[in-house]
This record gives C-alpha cells, sequence and structure tokens, in this order.
C-alpha cells in the first residue's frame, strides 16, 4: 500500500495543474453544497423565528366592509364587531372553539410617573391575548379574568415601557399605581419586549378599556385558539361557515368575503411550511448539481489519466501486472484525490457557515416600526457535511472504477503501440 501512495504522489507532483483541477472540482463541490444549505437555513430558522411569535391554532377576527348590497343596503358600509359576535363565537363554534376573546385599542394614551411619562397604545384584552400572541412575562403577571370581570384598572407594560417610566429596578414599578389619563391605573406586570411589532402595547382588562372610554358594545378584534382544523380544507370550511355567521348579525350577504376578516395563523403556517420545503428542496437540487460537476471533472479527469498511462500500463502488463493490480492503482489514485480535497471542501464549507453565522448570523433588520432577525443559526448539521463529503468520495471512486476497468482490458501489445 505505501508503494501504491509513493507511485500516486509521483503521479500527482508530475501532473500539479492535472491533480489541482480535480481536487478544486471535488472541493468546490462540497463547499457550495454546504454554503448554500448554510445560508438557506439561515434565511428559514429566522422566518419561522419571526413568524413563531403567536400561537399557530389560533385566529384573529376584524371588521371589513361589505362589498355586495343586501336586503336594500348599500355595499361600502363599515362593519363594527360587538358583543353578538363574541355570543356567536363563544356559543354557536364551541365544537372547535377553545378560548374566545377580543380586544380594544385606544391609541395616544399618556401614561405617567412623576415626570417620566410614555405615550402609547392601550390596549383592552382578555387573558388569553397572552397566550395567543405569546406574551412572555418578565415580572408580575398578565390580565387575569377576575380583572376583566370586576373592570379592574390594572396595567401591564413592555420591557421597554417601563424603562423609560422607571429607569434602573423596573420590578419596582410592580404594585405602583401610575397616571393613564386621567385615571390611576395599577401596575401588575411586566412583560418581555420582542421587538416585531406584535407586541409594543400597554395591556388592561377588556370591560375596563371599553367602559372607561364609552365603547358602548363594541370590539375592535375577536381572537380565538381552536382544534380539530387540521388541514387547509377543514379551515377553509370553518371560515366560510363562520363568516355566514357573523354577517347575518350584520346584515350582510352570508358569501360576502369583505364583511369579515379573518387572520387565520394556522393556514399562513401551512402555507409557510409548504414555501420552506420548496427552498430546501431547491437549495439541495443546486447543491447536487454542484456536486455532480466535481464528480463528473474526477471522471473526465480520471479518463485523461488512462489514456495518458496507456503505455506505461501495457508494459506492466508485459511484464506480469494483472489486471487487478492496474485496476487497484487506478482507484485508490481515484478515492484518494476525492477524500482528500473533499474534506478540504467540507472544512471550507464548514468555517464558511460559522463565519455568517459570526457575523449576519445575528443581523437584525429594524424599520422603525419593528426589529426582524435576519438570519439565524445559518449552518448544516455535520451528519449533512459528513453525508455529501462520502457522497462525493463514492461518487469519485465509480467515476474512477470506468477508465479503471478500461485499462485493466486492455491487451499489452495494443497499450505498447500507444502514443
Amino acid at each position: 500500500m505505501r508503494d501504491i501512495i509513493t507511485e500516486i504522489w509521483s503521479t500527482a507532483k508530475r501532473n500539479k495543474l492535472r491533480t489541482a483541477l480535480t481536487g478544486f472540482a471535488v472541493a468546490w463541490g462540497i463547499f457550495m453544497l454546504i454554503f448554500l444549505l448554510g445560508a438557506g437555513n439561515g434565511l428559514i430558522n429566522a422566518t419561522e423565528q419571526n413568524s413563531g411569535k403567536f400561537l399557530s391554532n389560533s385566529m384573529v377576527v376584524y371588521g371589513g366592509r361589505t362589498s355586495k348590497p343586501y336586503k336594500g343596503l348599500k355595499e361600502g358600509r363599515s362593519i363594527a364587531l360587538n358583543n353578538r359576535d363574541m355570543k356567536t363565537t363563544d356559543e354557536s363554534f364551541r365544537a372547535n372553539v377553545d378560548k374566545m376573546g377580543a380586544s380594544i385599542q385606544q391609541n395616544g394614551v399618556n401614561i405617567s410617573v412623576g415626570d417620566n411619562y410614555i405615550s402609547t397604545t392601550l390596549s383592552g384584552v382578555y387573558p388569553n391575548e397572552q397566550q395567543i400572541n405569546k406574551i412572555e412575562m418578565l415580572h408580575g403577571r398578565y390580565v387575569n379574568d377576575i380583572d376583566n370581570s370586576n373592570s379592574r384598572k390594572v396595567l401591564v407594560l413592555s420591557e421597554d415601557q417601563a424603562k423609560e417610566l422607571m429607569p434602573g429596578h423596573i420590578e419596582d414599578l410592580i404594585g405602583r399605581y401610575v397616571d393613564v389619563g386621567p385615571f390611576g391605573f395599577r401596575i401588575v406586570g411586566i412583560y418581555k419586549a420582542d421587538q416585531s411589532g406584535q407586541n409594543t402595547n400597554a395591556y388592561s382588562a377588556f370591560n375596563t378599556v371599553r367602559t372607561i372610554y364609552n365603547r358602548g358594545d363594541s370590539t375592535d378584534e375577536i381572537s380565538f385558539s381552536f382544534h380539530g382544523l387540521k388541514t387547509e380544507q377543514d379551515n377553509e370550511a370553518f371560515e366560510k361557515r363562520y363568516k355566514a355567521k357573523l354577517n347575518t348579525n350584520h346584515s350582510a350577504a352570508p358569501d360576502d368575503g369583505e364583511s369579515i376578516w379573518l387572520w387565520n395563523r394556522f393556514t399562513q403556517s401551512l402555507q409557510m411550511a409548504t414555501g420552506t420545503s420548496v427552498i430546501r428542496t431547491a437549495l439541495w437540487v443546486i447543491g447536487l448539481f454542484t456536486l455532480l460537476s466535481g464528480i463528473v471533472g474526477v471522471s473526465n479527469i480520471m479518463l485523461i489519466t488512462v489514456k495518458e498511462r496507456t503505455r506505461e500500463f501495457g508494459i506492466r502488463k508485459a511484464i506480469g501486472a494483472s489486471p487487478w493490480s492496474i485496476l487497484r492503482l487506478i482507484i485508490i489514485e481515484s478515492i484518494i484525490i476525492t477524500t482528500l480535497f473533499g474534506y478540504i471542501g467540507m472544512l471550507l464549507g464548514i468555517a464558511a457557515n460559522e463565519y455568517m453565522d459570526a457575523t449576519i448570523g445575528h443581523m437584525k433588520v429594524d424599520s422603525g416600526v419593528f426589529t426582524a432577525t435576519m438570519f439565524v443559526n445559518p449552518t448544516v448539521g455535520l451528519d449533512v457535511c459528513i453525508n455529501a463529503t462520502l457522497v462525493m468520495i463514492i461518487a469519485g471512486t465509480v467515476a474512477g472504477l470506468i477508465p479503471a476497468r478500461k485499462a485493466a482490458k486492455i491487451r499489452p501489445i495494443e497499450a505498447l503501440r500507444a502514443e
């Protein structure tokens, strides 16, 4: 074996350019596969993280405008959700609805502690808002059912809002009374600001906000989690029935798709999963074709190698070399080249992914309204790197086997005549 390796090394030194080009094709194929998969994973992970800030099996309902006349009423009427819609959601769709909630917003509310103040949107919510929008509490608690039923003047602030009102130890705000406009509210909780633009409001009990600001029986949104709707078809059927029922409450056509708006986060997740699968498949196809180019390069170089050494192989066979020894020589040369340069390509691919992770792996885009992460963990697993390298080695071996068989079968007299 040592003699074979020495001979292969001598051959490589005599044909430096050919060996370098072969190695580059192999290393480039491995490198590009790992790099592309890493970059794709970074984008996909960031998308999943940004969209995973709310409960996937949940819906949010908004009022819209009618798009067609119905029962003598013109199109273009504004639909405002109300108690009747909340009751319909809670009672008529119990087969699928887990917990029904609602929210109402009051913009431009000033909250002050001493000389410090903030201007924000005050949202009156049900307790299920915390579950649906995955609000993470840092200190204290969230709005609960007793707050809502008793119309308590409680307040839950974001971490950033708390820092504005009391720089330093924000936990000291818990239990303290603050001025919310002309009213006194007690701070009961502080939640983590996620920078997504989803959770930037101050929260209080739904009935409290609706009563204080004289909003009657109206609500801005209805939200609920659900179960039993496992496919896109199930969700579409539910949405159709739900919209038709709420349309009836507002004398709108049952088939009017514009009067009630539904944000179905489950179907959004399904669509995102489909898109993610397409991206992953596309990256693998591109990467595998890049690998294929390396395999073709190895095969072509081995064919050239056999042709150039035909006379040498003829002399070997004339002095007693067996076909297997020639076959083994060419296969081992192919394996060594693909293994060595495949390993180099793998290391370079891993290094490139680690560099991406260290630089743009934590990059965020700030639009002024929200902050979104663009790359999250743009790497691939070590198993993928090793498997890609093994594929290249096996493919390189097969690529070398074809010219090797041709060289092993050649007759000595024919080989000696070759130029």
